[in-house]
């Protein structure tokens, strides 16, 4: 792994919230640290109301966890768009977040522990 990343088992459940919308809920969540930033909480794609996602043509790239793919979060009310990444094939140091999706709190979603 990369030396200033770190990966572990977020404690606990946790949410994520859309427009009022319960996305999901995860005991199983991931907690990654990288460098300075703020800790991100992954939540296992199985955790996810996927219905409510659509993906985008947006990438980005990560030269320590590789190519991400984007989704757009899709309420009754709005869209908020490319609010969500993945690493779909993340490189073999991150390989743990492989299947797991990341959500941008603030604003109109919101992350929390239960």
């Amino acid at each position: 792994m990369a030396d200033h990343i770190t990966i572990r088992k977020a404690q606990g459940t946790w949410s994520v919230r859309a427009g009022g919308a319960v996305l999901g809920e995860s005991s199983d969540a991931l907690e990654l640290v990288e460098g300075d930033y703020p800790a991100v909480i992954y939540f296992p794609r199985g955790d996810i109301a996927m219905a409510f996602l659509d993906r985008t043509d947006k990438t980005s790239h990560c030269p320590h966890k590789g190519d991400a793919s984007y989704y757009s979060v899709v309420t009754k009310s709005t869209t908020l768009a490319n609010m969500v990444w993945s690493y779909e094939n993340p490189n073999e140091s991150v390989a743990r977040i492989k299947d797991y999706l990341a959500f941008y709190g603030g604003g109109d979603i919101t992350v929390e522990q239960l």
